[in-house]
């Protein structure tokens, strides 16, 4: 699993994401390439999106098949998680075999309720904070928040593969999530969206210490689930000398 941290852009690293990502891929059975990704404001946007992209084709050049790959991460992270399928799409190259979203930051305009209905239940966002990230994140004056290259609620999302959205829904990004959702179904994308009650931004950081975020648990059970059936067990590459593994490969 190809995975990227939270942050905004500006904060955080592959560091605080090692224990989250971890939990996710112990779940599911694979390895995960933690992706420590250029930060704002000193390397704007597109930055983080090209160092997703080189992550994706340095495990191409490995010896992994896109098929085997999963696309990974929460906040800004779950944006890159599916904005890296979307601009391999463009190029007309095949995309990691699944991916995994969740809080995703998918309306860069701010414009939907819950980012000041929910201010007062999310401990971790609130609408100044994304403004400062965005303005950290998105530098060029021309650039217009609704462009569906970076507003994930307005992208056409064609060709994506399966993809599972997660939100929490005490979050200031509840309405992102739910909004990708809607998008993922509009374009009859293989989809599973996951809202977890009274669940915070990036819930997931709380795996292992908080009960319902533990592995196998309703709420976040579903994080791996797509995981087993698309992605080869263990980390491994579909090598035919590799025939000791207890667990089924990808076909």
């Amino acid at each position: 699993m190809l995975h990227f941290h939270f942050g905004g852009s500006v904060t955080a690293s592959m560091y605080s994401d090692r224990r989250a990502a971890g939990h996710i891929v112990k779940a599911a059975g694979v390895r995960s390439l933690v992706v420590d990704f250029r930060l704002a404001p000193e390397h704007p946007y597109p930055a983080q999106l090209d160092d997703a992209e080189t992550a994706y084709r340095w495990l191409l050049s490995q010896g992994y098949e896109p098929k085997n790959i999963g696309s990974t991460g929460h906040s800004i992270g779950g944006t890159l998680a599916v904005l890296l399928p979307l601009r391999l799409l463009a190029k007309g190259e095949a995309t990691p075999g699944t991916i995994v979203s969740v809080s995703p930051w998918t309306d860069l305009t701010m414009q939907l309720p819950a980012v000041d209905t929910n201010e007062s239940n999310d401990r971790m966002l609130s609408r100044a904070t994304l403004e400062r990230f965005r303005a950290a994140w998105l530098q060029d004056p021309a650039v217009d928040f609704a462009d569906p290259q970076i507003s994930l609620v307005n992208a056409d999302l064609t060709g994506l593969p399966p993809t599972t959205v997660h939100f929490g829904e005490y979050e200031t990004l509840a309405d992102d999530g739910a909004a990708l959702g809607r998008r993922l179904a509009d374009f009859k994308i293989t989809s599973e969206i996951h809202p977890l009650p009274e669940g915070q931004h990036s819930f997931i950081l709380s795996a292992g210490r908080v009960p319902e975020n533990r592995p196998g648990h309703p709420a976040d059970g579903p994080v791996a689930a797509p995981a087993p059936r698309c992605l080869n067990p263990a980390g491994e590459r579909g090598s035919k000398d590799r025939r000791d593994s207890e667990t089924p490969r990808c076909r």
